[in-house]
Formats: structure tokens, sequence, C-alpha cells
């Protein structure tokens, strides 16, 4: 019966945090800090250690690229343009295939 107890509250235990998403709401809090230079640059050492620690844990690739651009006083990449929807595009397709075929 213990067993029994045992893996319902384990199934429990990881529903609950598949829903909560705790490592994914750190993640978002540190990355939430991060770029908005408020609270955590004025927070004290203990609170920049903490930020830096949980950014550290759930986006390693991140912040390695953080430090190798850092360290070599590189700027870090330009953000890929995103494309813009075109409101008119059913027109303008229609219009441009007027003379040819579709």
């Amino acid at each position: 019966m213990g067993m029994v107890v045992a893996v319902v509250v384990a199934l429990a235990a990881g529903y609950l945090l598949g829903r909560v998403r705790p490592w994914r709401r750190l993640g978002d809090w540190a990355v939430g800090e991060f770029r908005f230079t408020g609270p955590w640059v004025l927070g004290g050492r203990g609170r920049q250690a903490v930020v830096i620690l949980a950014h550290l844990l759930t986006s390693p690739r991140a912040s390695w690229q953080i430090a190798r651009a850092s360290a070599a006083k590189t700027p870090p990449r330009a953000p890929v343009a995103v494309p813009v929807r075109d409101p008119d595009w059913a027109a303008r397709r229609v219009r441009d295939n007027e003379g040819g075929t579709a």
C-alpha cells in the first residue's frame, strides 16, 4: 500500500511541476531582471549573484554567449529581421499574376 501511495504522490508532483513550470518561470524572471536593469542592479551583490546563477542554470547557452561576447569586447549578434505580414497579399498576388499563369 505504501508503494502505491508513493507512486501516486510522485505522479501528482510530476503533473504539478509540469503545469506550474518553475524552471521556465525562473528563467523568465532572470531574463526579465537582465533586460530591465532596475532592481537587480540596485539590489546588491547577493541579488546579482542569484540572478546570474538562475540565468546560468536555466539558459546555459545564452549565458555562455553573453560571457564570450563580453570577454571578447565584441557586440552581440544582430537580431534577424522578422518578415512583415502584408495585409493586401491576396490582391497583390492576383494583380502580379494577371499577365502570366497562376
